[in-house]
């Protein structure tokens, strides 16, 4: 089975009637993953996809709804290896005074 034959399957399903661009949707959640976290994916596609069904998108325009995520996406300021700044905040505990003699960690 490939991915048209799972796309045919869900869709009987799911019982919608829809045209998939498979590839305008691995470009996009690819990008998301990469520039703004992996989770980013497939909460993009979703959102995509409520976005044509809420708009009753033609091709064309789920194209365009694509088009701004993707942007988007590109232009994320924060890449997904990079810290979030808030947990950089975050101040470091003081433990010194804390003796560690004996302690065991697991890495």
């Amino acid at each position: 089975m490939n991915l048209h034959d799972w796309i045919d399957e869900l869709s009987d399903v799911l019982d919608v009637e829809t045209e998939v661009d498979e590839g305008l949707l691995a470009d996009l959640t690819r990008i998301a993953a990469t520039n703004v976290e992996r989770l980013a994916a497939p909460v993009t596609g979703y959102l995509l996809g409520y976005a044509a069904g809420q708009r009753s998108a033609s091709p064309t325009q789920v194209e365009a709804l694509a088009a701004k995520a993707q942007a988007l996406a590109e232009a994320w300021d924060r890449p997904a290896s990079t810290p979030d700044p808030i947990e950089l905040l975050d101040e470091v505990p003081d433990d010194s005074s804390v003796d560690h003699t004996g302690d065991r960690f697991e890495g």
